[in-house]
């Protein structure tokens, strides 16, 4: 009996020993359940916090770089600005540089100059092209080009130009003999030797003579007050001035206009198609040219 409850007694130690370590066994696993859970949370919010902390500095840098793009395209935006407004206040100086007081009459007469040219200048320039070939034209255009020698030499010299006073010389000289009384340019072609484009307008504003006013005359065009000047006194150099009669000279002189016309059809007639307003197109044109010309 004493053997039986050892026995009993021995198997209720074991049984409760292994109770405990079954106890202890799920103590620790529940622990380590709750640490690795929260090993776990915190990683997740770690990694939570890092990945907001990417985003905001991928922000930053995509909001700097914007930012910087923003200030460099405001920046060309406003370079652009400001070529625009140098462009707009240089051609509102050079548009300012010339009055126009008369421009009621002046739109008269360019109105007056725009029907003669279709109505008369453009079917003569036109018929002229048709009958008399090219080659005889170019011939008559260098033989008036020769003629007006003695005005540009004489504003050459006026200008303290003496290499072009010698050019125009030279030119004269040559195109008189070899070029048969100037039909001919063998300068230009054979020499290379240029015509100097001077007049007494071009004079007048080397001596710091201002242009006056705008004014266009009647047949003439689009000229200033000091252009219409020097008009006039290029003309006591011009010899077709002192051929007689006058009918022969005005005459003369049409024909020289006619001819110069036939190598230019077209031109104005697009010049005025690509234009908002004709008459300021033009006079804008001219004292663009003149000055260009004075500069040179």
């Amino acid at each position: 009996m004493s053997t039986i409850r050892k026995l009993k007694a021995e198997g209720r130690r074991q049984n409760t020993e292994v109770r405990c370590r079954t106890t202890d066994d799920k103590r620790q696993t529940a622990e380590f359940r709750f640490l690795l859970s929260v090993i776990c949370y915190l990683s997740s919010v770690v990694l939570v916090f890092t990945t907001a902390g990417c985003a905001v500095c991928e922000n930053s840098k995509l909001n700097t770089q914007c930012s910087i793009l923003d200030e460099n395209q405001e920046s060309r935006i406003e370079n652009r600005d400001e070529d625009f407004d140098f462009l707009e206040e240089e051609l509102a100086e050079q548009m300012a540089e010339v009055a126009d007081p008369l421009e009621p009459l002046n739109r008269l007469m360019f109105g007056v100059n725009d029907i003669l040219y279709f109505w008369v200048v453009k079917p003569c320039a036109q018929l002229c092209k048709d009958v008399v070939p090219e080659p005889a034209r170019i011939g008559i255009r260098n033989f008036f080009c020769n003629l007006a020698t003695p005005i540009r030499l004489a504003n050459c010299l006026l200008q303290g130009k003496g290499d072009s006073a010698g050019t125009e010389l030279h030119r004269f000289l040559v195109n008189t003999t070899a070029g048969v009384l100037g039909f001919g340019d063998p300068a230009r072609d054979k020499l290379g030797l240029e015509p100097a484009e001077e007049d007494l307008g071009q004079t007048l504003a080397v001596y710091s003579l201002g242009d006056g006013f705008y004014i266009v005359w009647p047949l003439l065009g689009p000229a200033t007050l000091r252009d219409s000047v020097g008009f006039a006194g290029d003309q006591f150099l011009n010899p077709l001035w002192y051929v007689e009669p006058t009918e022969a000279s005005i005459g003369i002189s049409s024909g020289k206009i006619v001819n110069e016309s036939s190598f230019h059809i077209g031109e104005y007639e697009s010049f005025k198609a690509a234009a908002v307003d004709p008459y300021v197109a033009m006079r804008g044109a001219y004292i663009q040219y003149r000055n260009n010309q004075i500069q040179e």
